[in-house]
């Protein structure tokens, strides 16, 4: 999930590779949001792919096997259960600078 919004990140900059990198300013700033959107279509469509897939196979689709069906199905779990990750990752920061004492 960190290599795949590193790669979008870089996309949205224009291909650097480091999103660390001084902003000039001439280009344009990366949005979380937007890349957070970005990679929850990405998951979403990963499972969209492995659900056609699996119905594909189920109907008798002879160019669909059934281990491209499990491969699939399993990228797009993995990828489901990284975007939880940091989900739980964002709301536990969320939650520890909301208790800070100011």
């Amino acid at each position: 999930m960190v290599a795949q919004l590193r790669a979008a990140s870089a996309r949205m900059e224009g291909g650097i590779p480091n999103p660390v990198s001084p902003a000039t300013g001439s280009a344009s700033k990366v949005d979380f949001a937007d890349m957070l959107k970005g990679s929850l279509d990405q998951v979403n469509s990963m499972q969209v792919n492995a659900d056609q897939l699996g119905q594909k196979f189920s109907l008798g689709d002879d160019k669909v096997s059934l281990s491209d069906v499990m491969i699939s199905m399993q990228k797009a779990n993995i990828s489901f259960q990284t975007s939880i990750q940091v989900r739980n990752k964002l709301v536990s920061a969320y939650h520890d600078i909301m208790n800070m004492q100011i």
